[in-house]
């Protein structure tokens, strides 16, 4: 079938050998590759209950059917596990130029299990995979195992293009529970920990590799398609913002919204905000737009810090997020101390949201004496030095690799750790932003930011941020047009250029299927039900799609809340419309 390779490659650690299987048309036309095929593969493929660090635990790469085709935004892959940090579903993708190379090899997914004997790097191409020892680059950290795994793990062959490598540091070694997949120097598979798993299989890096192509649908059609929808839009607004500032304009947007999570949630705005905005990144350092491949947005900001103590360092970013989880919980108010922090995390292969929200959890635990740990709000070398701690898993570091749920339990502090399912939220507080808080509970993998976008709608004023009537309708129309996205494979920042009819369009140019919006909501809502099935196997009950009680007990100095009773009222209104029981239990 047009848009898919209708192959998988399963690959056993634990004795080196691998299998090439084929995967019916049937099979892709109901999950559309990607995200749906993954998680179909995870649900059948994992045994249930398994300790997501154990062996049996399968480790997913995928790519969609769009990926290396002239539609724009799709040059991203996607891995998909059982978390260590939740020990439910997780999903993590990264754009760049890599998963071009992970496409090349000719798998619609790539799926690890077993533990090496020793630590192992693979290098898979069209034929299969190779394996070598890696057992010098153990230790290594993220930047220099990319480059050496290229140099001297890529299998050539005719016709074969650049290849690339996705890798994990210290914190995935040491089975940091948020340890990220790291691909093109800074870009990170980030969130539930999909390094730990890989570290788990003492697996230091993945090399891909060569000369397959998706055959599509209609390739002169497509050609005119993805002419036209450049020239169309790369003018468009939001464009335009993301080229001029990339996420750093968030900053500025929620510090005026007043949801810009502060001081460990206790407030949604912080003073020195603008001495941490994107105007005040761009305007002191040298920072310039860059692009994943077949992007014309380029939202990466390619910076160079030019005063200060870290005058020189060269990094991509520091996104949105890690700006909200070090300048903003942790309260350190200078760009270039939260770009420092930023390549310590990138180095060292751990989530900047997870990281940034311990180190203020850990500082809140110091202030209230129930750790005995010198560490205070803005001291950027104390968390600098937190950060290096908990990679090692050393001292008080150790307690932190474990995630947030085993400290706040260790510390006698539950009440005041935020999180869902284990996973901390992103920047978006959901007392201002209330159907965030809905997005939170429902995700699957946790408090995810990225599984509706939802903040888009609210901010932009398509409904109102205060509402909770209609929040879950229109934000299950969000989850499932980002489904589809993530079955595709596309980039979330494409969300106002895709829409529900030009996905139609892409589907059927692609695939040769037929793709009414109807058609593709259909698939959407299989998946969210497939996902929903394998939380639930897996132990998940209706409490662990709630807030922490704080949320709803303590309301913003400015006044904004959320009550337990609205946040129930949207959480059934969302179970109704996925047809699941008022438990959230599908039919």
């Amino acid at each position: 079938m047009h848009g898919f390779y209708g192959r998988i490659l399963v690959a056993d650690l634990t004795g080196r050998t691998f299998r090439i299987e084929p995967v019916s048309d049937e099979f892709l036309a109901a999950s559309l590759g990607g995200k749906g095929l993954a998680t179909r593969l995870l649900l059948e493929m994992n045994p249930p209950g398994i300790d997501p660090l154990a062996p049996e635990n399968h480790l997913i790469f995928a790519t969609g059917p769009f990926t290396q085709s002239r539609i724009w935004g799709t040059s991203r892959y996607g891995v998909y596990s059982k978390s260590p940090l939740t020990r439910f579903y997780v999903e993590s993708y990264a754009g760049g130029k890599a998963p071009e190379a992970v496409d090349s090899a000719g798998f619609d997914a790539v799926v690890f299990t077993g533990r090496s004997p020793r630590p192992t790097a693979a290098s898979v191409y069209p034929d299969g995979i190779r394996f070598f020892d890696a057992g010098d680059l153990w230790g290594a950290d993220t930047f220099t195992a990319e480059e050496e795994s290229v140099r001297r793990f890529a299998i050539p062959g005719e016709g074969y293009r650049k290849p690339g490598a996705v890798v994990i540091g210290p914190a995935g070694e040491r089975l940091l529970r948020f340890a990220v997949i790291e691909n093109d120097k800074w870009r990170s598979a980030g969130r539930g920990g999909v390094g730990a798993v890989m570290g788990s299989k003492l697996l230091k890096s993945v090399v891909f590799q060569g000369n397959r192509k998706r055959a599509v649908h209609d390739p002169e059609g497509l050609a005119g398609y993805a002419k036209e929808f450049s020239r169309k839009n790369v003018e468009h607004p939001g464009v335009k913002a993301y080229k001029a500032l990339g996420t750093t304009m968030m900053v500025a947007v929620m510090n005026k919204a007043q949801a810009f999570p502060t001081r460990y949630w206790t407030a949604g705005t912080c003073d020195h905000w603008e001495k941490i905005s994107g105007q005040t990144f761009h305007q002191e350092n040298d920072v310039r737009p860059n692009a994943c491949a077949r992007c014309f947005m380029a939202c990466g900001r390619l910076a160079t810090i030019k005063r200060g103590r870290h005058a020189g360092l060269v990094i991509e970013g520091p996104e949105y997020e890690t700006i909200y989880a070090f300048g903003g919980l942790c309260l350190v108010d200078e760009i270039e101390e939260i770009a420092y922090l930023n390549d310590i995390c990138d180095r060292l292969g751990m989530d900047t949201i997870t990281a940034g929200n311990l180190c203020a959890f850990t500082i809140e635990a110091s202030r209230r004496g129930r750790i005995d740990y010198a560490i205070d709000y803005g001291d950027a070398d104390g968390i600098a030095a937190l950060l290096v701690q908990i990679a090692n898993r050393q001292g008080i570091g150790d307690v932190l690799a474990e995630g947030i749920v085993h400290a706040s339990k260790a510390w006698g502090l539950e009440d005041l750790a935020i999180h869902v399912k284990g996973m901390e939220p992103a920047g978006y507080d959901p007392r201002t932003l209330k159907g965030m808080g809905l997005s939170y509970g429902t995700s699957d993998r946790g408090a995810c930011h990225l599984r509706t976008t939802f903040y888009k709608p609210e901010l932009s004023g398509m409904i109102p941020a205060d509402a909770v009537e209609g929040k879950a309708e229109m934000l299950t129309d969000f989850e499932d047009r980002l489904t589809i996205f993530d079955t595709l494979i596309l980039c979330r920042f494409y969300r106002d250029l895709y829409t529900w009819e030009e996905l139609e369009k892409t589907v059927r140019l692609v695939t040769g299927l037929p793709a009414t919006k109807e058609d593709l909501r259909g698939i959407a809502s299989a998946i969210a039900t497939m996902t929903r099935k394998f939380n639930l196997r897996e132990g998940m009950t209706i409490e662990q799609d709630r807030l922490p009680m704080r949320i709803h007990r303590e309301a913003l100095p400015t006044g904004q809340s959320l009550s337990r009773e609205e946040m129930d009222r949207m959480l059934q209104d969302y179970y109704r419309l996925r047809g699941w029981d008022e438990r959230g239990v599908p039919a």
